[in-house]
């Protein structure tokens, strides 16, 4: 995700909090991002990429502010307007180059530029790639501070971000630096079967650029809205919720906090596992009190996120929460109201997402116990594991045939 947050004074009036922390702070990881060729009207706050998959999501929430107006020189070339229409299966990758169908797209051509040295990676050198060997497709994606590419390195599907070095703001200029190379840093130390791989990145003059596998499946908020309101199998839901358990438990164990879990941040990769995805607003567990607030979507935030109070891993234990009902139900969360409307009701009248009344109780024991306001109450990532293995073997031999869905009659959020 690339951007900026939303301020501070936005949620002072009925949120409460301490907010001066991120008056002054922008955290340019969340930032307007729009499907090429379509519009902003859309049904849901999550806007998806183009393509089916991709390893670094990139969604907007209209909790956001901002402008999908260009901020820096190179998106704002005259080459990247209008938008043309390519799909990725009419591009020919071509080895170092940058694709016919890319000759106007200022930001590939600028990675691209013989003309500037590829820079190291400080510490994590050995991860700088070759560009040699990156072939470049068409954007799927993009905003006022980068674009989201298919493409492919040394034979491989990847996806590849890349961020433009603003020129008009030094400030700016520093906070992505130190946040891309925080990325890198995570991305480089993250190995896991349930965390997206990294392949590598490097920086030019006016560029950087991050490069991950390809996750064909796409997102877990694609693979929920293709099956509108059809019913879930519980035993993929439950084996879905099982990899991105497993996959925060490793996260927790390093001293991470992914605090941006949601569906569209979970890939489904070619074996059907899910991976987790997007580390670009992730932060080392350290020091709290100046973690930077609103860097979630409000759907999937946790309470003490949504007012700026000092937070730990259980944040993202209470997006994991959010993320199984998800599994579960099939639907948005507090899919009846804005972003901003469901961030007042979770932090002024402790609504949550309504539980089927057929749920197994172990996952309704799971949910309820992650989303609640007290994050001494919610689990920790290693007990969820087990919660959940001893969910599926129940699943598997007393209800081995069984699938719910949540009933459209009932309220999408209960008090």
């Amino acid at each position: 995700m690339i951007g900026k947050m939303v301020e501070g004074p936005k949620f002072a009036g009925f949120m409460g909090g301490n907010n001066n922390h991120a008056n002054n702070y922008y955290d340019f990881t969340q930032e307007f991002y729009q499907k090429l060729g379509e519009g902003t009207n859309m049904s849901v706050d999550s806007m998806q990429t183009s393509n089916a998959g991709g390893s670094v999501s990139m969604s907007v929430d209209n909790s956001s502010v901002g402008s999908n107006d260009s901020l820096t020189h190179i998106l704002s070339h005259p080459g990247l307007k209008p938008v043309h229409h390519y799909s990725v299966g009419q591009s020919v990758f071509r080895p170092g180059k940058v694709t016919h169908a890319l000759n106007d797209d200022a930001l590939a051509q600028a990675l691209m530029d013989s003309r500037y040295s590829t820079e190291g990676l400080q510490d994590y050198d050995e991860w700088t790639i070759d560009l040699r060997k990156l072939n470049m497709g068409t954007a799927f994606a993009q905003g006022s501070f980068g674009k989201l590419y298919r493409g492919t390195y040394n034979g491989e599907d990847v996806a590849i971000k890349l961020l433009e070095r603003p020129e008009n703001s030094l400030e700016r200029a520093q906070v992505m630096e130190q946040q891309f190379q925080q990325e890198v840093m995570m991305l480089a130390t993250l190995k896991h079967p349930n965390i997206v791989r990294f392949i590598g990145a490097c920086r030019k003059h006016m560029v950087w650029c991050i490069v991950t596998e390809y996750a064909k499946g796409g997102s877990v908020r694609q693979f929920l809205t293709k099956r509108q309101n059809r019913a879930v199998p519980l035993k993929l839901a439950v084996k879905q919720a099982l990899d991105v358990a497993r996959g925060m438990a490793y996260v927790h164990g390093l001293g991470f906090i992914h605090r941006d879990l949601k569906s569209d941040n979970l890939l489904i990769s070619a074996d059907k596992s899910i991976k987790i995805a997007d580390f670009g607003v992730a932060r080392i567990e350290v020091q709290t009190e100046g973690m930077t607030p609103e860097t979630g979507t409000y759907r999937w935030m946790a309470p003490e996120m949504i007012q700026h109070r000092p937070y730990t891993q259980k944040v993202d234990v209470y997006s994991f929460g959010i993320v199984l009902w998800e599994l579960i139900t099939g639907f948005v969360p507090f899919q009846n109201m804005t972003a901003v409307q469901a961030a007042f009701a979770v932090v002024n009248k402790g609504v949550r997402p309504v539980i089927p009344n057929d749920c197994l109780p172990v996952l309704s024991d799971i949910m309820t116990r992650c989303w609640d306001a007290n994050p001494e109450v919610r689990p920790p990532f290693a007990e969820i594991v087990r919660m959940l293995e001893n969910a599926e073997t129940e699943i598997m031999t007393t209800v081995r045939k069984a699938r719910f869905r949540c009933c459209m009659t009932q309220p999408m959020t209960v008090d």
